[in-house]
């Protein structure tokens, strides 16, 4: 990844000296031309848009809510940049480097740099309304996503604005010029359901809605249930009329009881081609699994017992916790905790989990009620710390088979406020299971990803759709931790996020071929 950043800080000597240089270069033109201008942050430059949208998600919860609703996506030249939107004096902007580089350093990121309001322009979405009938936009959503098709669809969102009102918008992320055209294409054929299209900036918004959220108000998940051996008239039966079950305690031993030997080897050889080209280097340890929920059976078990770093993964266990002091009622999940939960699970925010933390008891309390009450479920998890504020934790873990049986249990409706966890993770945000990949549009997704300077990974479930209207729904888990630190922590968890959406495409055209799926 090709970034611009200030050079690497170490002293306060240094940092004197940096603050000085920055000004220096904003005053050379002149003090009253530098008066006259107006400068923004920028935290990395780079022609790969979807690496510029992975870094955003990573320095979004060490900056905090205020400077992140100000973050936005925009582009200069062939270039997309982050930029915090503050259009702050030369001084003001100066000093406001320091500070935020110093964070970004500890947490193994790049420095912020200066750069004027002018030099760069902004993206825009196509939009469809906005207003503050929250209701009447998903009514909307409904048909547009109906007419425009999945394409469009799976970045069709519903955005919370800053004044409290919502939007209804295609999230393109296109130059001016080209959004203009695409929304009189799609004004062309909205026509007759009498929607108007229009441009937006673009504008980082909070998204409350999407694909996911849109294909779960039908239906709740089920569970297809299908022996080993049977014939092609009895599937045939069973395609018809799916069983919705319900497991008890899990027996399945996820070691290396019953995988796909043949797909895992596949899996394996991938991963083994991948370190000969340097795509994963000798520090690099990792995890596969993949469960298929409709035979109940483990597909790929690459190192499903070995302790990993949780990183973030953590956080959908930590509301478990919480949600098991509700259910005993202990705890109140009401319009507070129902925020920070969101916050937590679907923009990933470490003060919001710390918080949830809280309430539970702490890390120790959270660990103790997920070994005593769901032991089956969690055979190696530790809850030691809080989420440091530089976003570096390191002590929190849990096995890749920990994570598949609480995605199970979730799928099956065996954990308290199950349906809430999974409108949770459901929640539109950037996977690295699906977002990304060529897994069809449409496909239902549940998920938490984690990383740090040390790992990068995602767990969570694919639903997708086969041809007789059947979902047939997986659990996949992804973990690649490295014991050093990357020299560019931006780049390395792009390129692995990269690896996991590869293996995610593996395993998809694995089940594709064992359900027909679409």
């Amino acid at each position: 990844m090709k970034s611009e950043s200030v050079s690497s800080i170490q002293t306060p000597k240094k940092i004197a000296v940096l603050i000085a240089i920055i000004i220096f270069a904003l005053f050379a033109k002149g003090y009253a031309n530098a008066q006259a201008d107006h400068y923004d942050l920028a935290y990395i430059w780079d022609t790969d848009l979807e690496s510029v949208l992975d870094y955003k998600e990573e320095i979004e919860s060490l900056l905090g809510p205020e400077v992140s609703k100000n973050l936005k996506v925009v582009i200069r030249g062939k270039e997309y940049g982050v930029i915090y939107d503050r259009n702050g004096s030369a001084l003001s902007s100066s000093q406001l480097i320091v500070h935020h580089s110093e964070i970004l350093r500890k947490a193994d990121l790049n420095e912020a740099c200066a750069i004027p309001d002018r030099a760069y322009q902004l993206l825009y979405n196509v939009s469809y309304g906005h207003g503050p009938n929250l209701d009447a936009l998903k009514r909307n959503y409904t048909k547009i996503y109906s007419y425009l098709g999945q394409d469009v669809g799976k970045n069709l969102f519903i955005e919370q604005t800053d004044s409290g009102n919502y939007t209804l918008i295609y999230r393109r992320r296109g130059d001016k010029k080209s959004t203009l055209r695409i929304a009189g294409k799609h004004a062309k054929l909205l026509r007759r359901i009498k929607v108007a299209t229009s441009i937006t900036p673009e504008n980082s918004n909070q998204v409350i809605y999407g694909e996911s959220s849109h294909l779960d108000d039908s239906d709740e998940p089920e569970i297809i249930t299908e022996p080993k051996k049977v014939s092609a008239k009895s599937k045939a039966h069973l395609r018809k009329a799916p069983q919705v079950i319900s497991q008890p305690e899990v027996k399945v031993s996820y070691g290396r009881e019953q995988p796909d030997s043949d797909f895992e080897d596949h899996i394996e050889s991938f991963i083994k081609e991948l370190r000969k080209k340097g795509k994963l280097t000798p520090d690099e340890m990792t995890g596969w699994m993949v469960y298929d929920f409709t035979q109940d059976k483990s597909i790929v078990d690459i190192n499903a017992n070995q302790e990993f770093q949780a990183a973030s993964m953590i956080k959908p266990f930590v509301a478990l916790a919480f949600f098991h002091r509700a259910k005993e009622g202990k705890l109140i999940y009401g319009p507070k905790s129902r925020r920070k939960m969101e916050a937590m699970i679907q923009r990933s925010n470490n003060a919001a989990t710390n918080w949830v933390m809280r309430q539970v008891g702490g890390p120790f309390r959270c660990e103790n009620i997920l070994r005593k009450e769901y032991g089956n479920i969690f055979k190696k998890t530790e809850i030691k710390e809080y989420i440091p504020s530089n976003g570096r934790t390191y002590k929190n873990s849990a096995l890749p088979a920990d994570y598949v049986r609480f995605l199970r249990a979730l799928w099956n409706d065996e954990l308290p406020y199950g349906k809430e966890m999974r409108r949770l993770m459901a929640l539109p945000g950037r996977d690295r299971i699906y977002y990304g990949t060529p897994i069809p549009r449409g496909t239902r997704v549940y998920n938490k990803t984690g990383s740090t300077a040390h790992l990068c990974g995602d767990m969570g479930i694919l639903a997708p759709r086969a041809e007789n209207g059947r979902r047939y729904p997986y659990a996949i888990v992804c973990i690649i931790e490295r014991r050093s630190r990357p020299k560019n922590y931006g780049s390395w968890t792009s390129a692995r996020s990269n690896v996991i959406r590869q293996v995610s495409t593996l395993v998809y055209e694995e089940m594709k071929k064992q359900y027909k799926l679409l």
